[in-house]
């Protein structure tokens, strides 16, 4: 009884699977087909999975599922029977990147120009059109006939669906390529998540830039984890979906290869590891990628070779896009080296016919055939817990394609595309291969030679005779195994074409053919051997050394020591010592370690010698704005403490090595002045080289930007930005008032959580705006405040008194000695310009002693650029002020060293050669504060990442890097390769009041 029990139990399950597989039956009008969809293919290269290849092969599909596949297989009686012999099956690709059977995005049309703050999407979502994670692409999937043909071709035959819009785009469906209704195409409706960092479609201001968007994220997931502690707090359809979700694989969408590290920051944050697409230039920060342990989703859109002809046109192309080009098709191989997984996708292609044609290019420039085919079937299936996809064995689905030869050779075509068990034949796949060399034999005429080559279904004829070496041109015309051909042996003579018609069998042709005199004559040709093959293009050279950031970056110099010893030199130390002339500087392991005369260099301790030369403390930038990616201002809502610079610095800045040039080791990275609450600032060492993360100041305390005037109260934003509130200087006052009153009560709110004896209780909503303003009023990050007006500024200092805060710098502050007496009692210290005047209504009554005014009551002044040319020549900048106001000259080195230190509060690790001091030194020609000084040397921490002679070598090294690249590209061109026309792609160098809007990449 029990064994019955449990046969009955087996058998209602057995049951639902099959019902699970099978379709659903529908009313039809007319007979229906009831015939069994089985066939066996038989004596094929058969690819059972990426790794696994077996000769002479057979499989068996029954009901769109693998029945058996292997050697030895004996096929079923009655079964279809097709012979591949001399093809190859693999299964079939799967993209994880893909609309197909999406809507087209449209963005929804504006009714106004006036900018929209709040969002117009009915319903109860979340408040931000970017987020859009309720939607579903299963509810908005339909089969797309073409586009599937299209993909099929490719030998796709599964792809992960999604429309591109939006930050938080919700569920992708994962859908058959089969020719199928909705019902039977859609495999998995909610296969994964989505996410970017493109709002896409929104018509909200929110976010206008790259960190608006990573804060956006942030705090969506903030909120979605209090909707889950806190159910009844509201009904938000969106949060619910985002929580839903949470379980499935979440691939984002990230573009360069800087986001790829941004958007694994995010998900590290709050626990999701992220299957992220980058933009194909991984490589270049390949070890920074590889810790992510992220997998990866690579296109293969390898950049066009640009067409350098003409000389002048190539100047407009920089050494970076050149590299590129070099370089993109290896980033594949370079990843699968460095063992960091990732799927290839056919996405960002303009043409998608060109797919196979790029990935047999990753594979001659290093990609493994078996990394190639694992990283478009195996695991992308992995990645979504599919194994019943991206392998062919027993029970899995019979998605596979027949190939001409190996898939990744260029002569070889795919045949059929079997997806689901449905045939798609492109070309008959029992077409005989005729690619050989014969012996023709055409009458009385002496014997020839015959070459058939190129692809299986359609092969190139070339006849040679036995006292020429060069082929003649043969017209053909093949169907399956009839080929009629057409040539002239005499072409000189002109007497004519012989004309074949015959057919191919048993590795010969035979047949019937008529002379140029109207003669007919029997014709054969015998197969000898096979043709010669194809030359593959060269791999493109190797570097002897891996590719680094040192090899995409120009002038960075490896290996640097932090050890030096600088002698004889006269040395400004902004100490109470002041200048010491003929004076040794010894730096160990980064720091200061001593200060004196004739002092000696240990082992492995550079020396150079400084006489007649001047070395200072490296300059310090306290207003700089390069470096930055993605817009410099969030200048969509008046309040914005969330977003950070931090979030979005940018390593590959040329303007960093520019700037070390000029001397400056350190900048604050500031928001612009969009908004009179920007966000936070970034201060980093110029760390030439480095990643991001790498560049910021370990330890320094938070730093935000505010901002007064004219561009916060958008006076010169245009006629249609007259919505956002404020719009007058009295509006910017009670902006101040009202985000500082919900600080003040949102922090209380966790203070007393935090003393809380009840540690069960959910936590209290967390708003990262009003987190970052708290921080002000705990003092743990410090303003700097953008100004021109004495009103202004006195009204900030009151707001400040009245809610308890501090205002630490008023940067600009071009009315500063108005005002000289009142800042001084705040101890609030001042960063100008030197002689900046004019350019806009609140600076008329700016004037050059500013700086020397406020210095002589006592306040902490520096002179700073807020501009990526000025920076370069802070120095002269800071010597200015002798002539405007007396300043003495070491005094005005201050203001570009030790007083933005102090601005900072880094003046304890920074700012003046002390011992124990950070090594960020500057080696002069000259007094610093002369027109004729130029830095010779600059060191951060030590290590020398500026050197004017190393700086000669380098250009002379990029000036012969640039001709080989040149020459290659050339030379591509002229073996028919595709070129791009010549185009220049200048960094964009971002200004306070830049409104640029973040597209995504």
């Amino acid at each position: 009884m029990k064994n019955i029990r449990y046969f009955l139990l087996a058998s209602l399950f057995a049951g639902f699977a099959h019902v699970a597989q099978a379709q659903l039956p529908v009313p039809e009008n007319g007979v229906q087909d009831k015939r069994p969809n089985a066939y066996a293919f038989t004596n094929a290269t058969l690819y059972l999975d990426y790794k696994t290849s077996l000769t002479n092969a057979t499989i068996i599909v029954r009901n769109g599922r693998v029945e058996a596949a292997g050697q030895g297989i004996s096929v079923p009686n009655g079964l279809k029977t097709i012979d591949l012999k001399g093809k190859f099956i693999y299964p079939s690709f799967i993209d994880l990147v893909s609309e197909y059977g999406m809507p087209a995005v449209k963005r929804t049309e504006q009714h106004s120009f006036a900018p929209q703050f709040n969002s117009n999407k009915e319903g109860a979502y979340y408040w931000n059109e970017a987020i859009r994670a309720e939607n579903n692409a299963a509810d908005q999937f339909n089969p797309n006939g073409q586009a599937a043909d299209e993909l099929r071709r490719l030998g796709f035959g599964t792809v992960l669906t999604q429309q591109a819009n939006g930050i938080a785009r919700g569920t992708s469906a994962l859908v058959s390529l089969a020719d199928q209704k909705p019902q039977q195409s859609l495999l998995r409706a909610k296969a994964a998540t989505g996410y970017s960092f493109s709002k896409g479609t929104s018509g909200q201001e929110y976010p206008s830039s790259l960190m608006g968007s990573i804060a956006l994220l942030r705090q969506t997931f903030l909120d979605a984890q209090y909707y889950k502690q806190n159910p009844s707090v509201e009904r938000n359809l969106s949060l619910e979906a985002l929580n839903q979700n949470a379980a499935l694989p979440a691939i984002f969408e990230a573009g360069d290869k800087y986001n790829v590290l941004r958007a694994d920051r995010v998900g590290d944050e709050f626990g999701v590891q992220f299957v992220i697409k980058g933009k194909g230039n991984e490589y270049q920060r390949i070890e920074e990628i590889k810790a992510t342990q992220a997998t990866l989703i690579l296109p293969i859109n390898f950049p066009d070779a640009y067409d350098v002809e003409n000389p002048f046109e190539a100047q407009s192309v920089g050494l970076a896009e050149m590299l590129h080009w070099e370089n993109a098709p290896k980033n594949p191989a370079l990843l699968a080296q460095k063992q960091v997984p990732f799927c290839l996708t056919a996405a960002g292609l303009k043409d998608k016919k060109a797919f196979l044609a790029q990935l047999r290019k990753a594979v001659s420039s290093g990609l493994s055939e078996a990394d190639a085919l694992k990283a478009l079937t195996l695991t992308p299936a992995n990645i979504l817990k599919y194994n019943e996809l991206g392998n062919l064995n027993k029970g899995s689905f019979a998605n596979f394609f027949i190939a001409s030869g190996n898939i990744f050779k260029d002569e070889t075509s795919i045949l059929e595309n079997v997806v689901q068990g449905e045939r798609y034949t492109f070309t008959d796949v029992e077409t005989p291969d005729m690619r050989g060399i014969y012996e023709l034999t055409l009458g009385q005429l002496p014997t020839l030679k015959l070459e058939v080559s190129g692809k299986l279904e359609q092969p190139n004829f070339k006849i040679t005779q036995p006292s020429d070496t060069m082929p003649v041109r043969v017209k053909a015309n093949v169907k399956q195994k009839d080929v009629t051909l057409s040539f002239d042996l005499t072409p000189k003579d002109s007497s004519g074409d012989i004309r074949l018609s015959g057919w191919f069998a048993a590795s010969s042709f035979k047949g019937d053919g008529q002379l140029p005199d109207g003669s007919w004559v029997k014709w054969q040709a015998r197969y000898k051997e096979a043709a010669p093959a194809k030359p593959q293009a060269p791999k493109p050279e190797q570097k002897s050394e891996p590719l680094t950031s040192s090899y995409f970056l120009p002038y960075v110099q490896k290996d640097l020591s932090n050890n030096v010893l600088i002698t004889n030199a006269t040395v400004w130390t902004n100490e109470a010592d002041g200048k010491l002339e003929n004076t040794d500087v010894l730096v160990e392991n980064g720091k200061i370690s001593k200060i004196g005369k004739g002092l000696s260099a240990g082992s492995g301790v550079r020396v150079i010698n400084a006489q007649g030369k001047h070395l200072t403390a490296g300059i310090i930038d306290e207003h700089s704005h390069i470096a930055i990616s993605g817009g410099v201002n969030e200048g969509s809502n008046a309040v914005t403490a969330e977003v950070r610079i931090g979030d979005v610095l940018d390593g590959d800045d040329m303007d960093i090595y520019r700037q070390l040039a000029g001397g400056v080791v350190a900048s604050q990275l500031l928001h612009g002045s969009a908004n009179p609450v920007g966000g936070q600032s970034a201060l980093i060492k110029l760390r030439w080289g480095n990643a991001p993360e790498q560049l910021k100041i370990e330890g320094a305390d938070g730093f935000i930007k505010f901002a007064l005037g004219e561009n916060v109260k958008q006076s010169n934003w245009g006629d249609f930005n007259t919505v956002r509130f404020p719009q007058t200087r009295m509006g910017v006052e009670q902006v101040y008032l009202d985000a500082f009153g919900r600080a003040k009560e949102y922090n209380a709110t966790w203070q007393k959580f935090a003393q809380a004896k009840n540690k069960k209780a959910p936590a209290p909503y967390r708003s990262l705006q009003l987190e970052t303003l708290a921080e002000i009023l705990n003092s743990k990050r410090f303003i700097t405040c953008h100004s021109y007006v004495q009103s202004e500024i006195n009204m900030l200092m009151h707001v400040a008194d009245s809610m308890g805060f501090k205002v630490n710098t008023f940067t600009h502050i071009l009315e500063g000695y108005k005002v000289a007496d009142k800042m001084k009692k705040h101890n609030v210290g001042g960063s100008t310009f030197a002689d900046w005047w004019a350019y806009k209504m609140e600076v008329k009554d700016a004037i050059p002693y500013n700086a020397a005014i406020m210095h002589k009551v006592g306040i902490t002044t520096a002179i700073n650029s807020d501009d990526a040319e000025m920076a370069r020549r802070l120095n002269q900048e800071a010597g200015k002020t002798m002539k405007y106001g007396g300043v003495s000259e070491e005094d005005a080195l201050k203001m570009v060293t030790l007083n933005p230190a102090k601005l900072l509060h880094l003046d304890k690790r920074m700012g003046s050669i002390a011992v124990g001091k950070d090594a960020d030194l500057v080696v002069w020609n000259n007094s610093p504060v002369s027109i004729y000084a130029r830095p010779e040397q600059t060191f951060v921490e030590g290590k020398c990442l500026f050197d004017q002679e190393k700086d000669k070598e380098g250009q002379a090294l990029i000036a012969k890097e640039r001709q080989r690249l040149i020459q290659k590209m050339l030379k591509a061109k002229q073996q028919g390769g595709a070129t791009q026309a010549p185009a220049s792609s200048p960094k964009h160098r971002w200004h306070c009041e830049d409104l640029d809007h973040y597209e995504g990449e």
